[in-house]
């Protein structure tokens, strides 16, 4: 089986941004396996009208999204899907 391919949508200020960001690399740390790309959506005008008031989101490479709040057993639970 593959390696999930997750991307961390959010912004470098936002706070929610940096708790998903903790939360997936402690995953990660405990042996769930995935690859994660972060894109800052203030670069990206189109990123920033699509996520601007959502993020952090998740992104699966299947286009399965996951929006915060979420938590470790929320994520597993949505990889497993």
């Amino acid at each position: 089986m593959a390696i999930e391919s997750l991307t961390l949508y959010g912004t470098s200020a936002c706070h929610l941004c940096e708790l998903a960001d903790e939360l997936l690399a402690d995953l990660q740390q405990r042996g769930a396996e995935f690859s994660l790309t972060k894109v800052d959506i203030a670069e990206d005008d189109a990123l920033m009208e699509q996520y601007g008031i959502v993020i952090p989101v998740v992104r699966r490479s299947n286009g399965s999204e996951l929006g915060w709040p979420f938590n470790a057993d929320d994520v597993m639970r949505w990889l497993r899907s």
